[in-house]
């Protein structure tokens, strides 16, 4: 099932759920890559409140997302981050480049 994806305004919310890996993180990333083409967003909103476990695979994703973004003069936030994505985010040091909101 593909991540959901809502816009408002210029304003993107991508929406994923499960696990990011290497077995997955190739056909999101490409998702993602078309999701961002076509609708050229200012903000970028990662939701990760539905994943279950990132690896690198997901950083990369990430950080294809951010340089994608930054290209077109946007930002981008990542929301509802579960701890052990954000230690590996953090570990990465890719809070340094966006925003993470954990889990409440």
């Amino acid at each position: 099932m593909p991540p959901a994806c809502q816009m408002e305004g210029r304003r993107m919310r991508w929406s994923l759920c499960g696990e990011i890996d290497h077995h997955t993180a190739g056909t999101l990333t490409r998702q993602l890559e078309e999701a961002l083409s076509l609708r050229l967003p200012q903000e970028l909103e990662l939701d990760c409140s539905g994943v279950s476990f990132l690896d690198s695979s997901g950083i990369a994703l990430v950080l294809r997302a951010w340089r994608t973004v930054s290209a077109l003069g946007g930002t981008m936030c990542i929301t509802g981050v579960p701890e052990q994505a954000a230690r590996v985010l953090r570990a990465a040091g890719i809070h340094r480049l966006v925003t993470i909101q954990t889990r409440a």
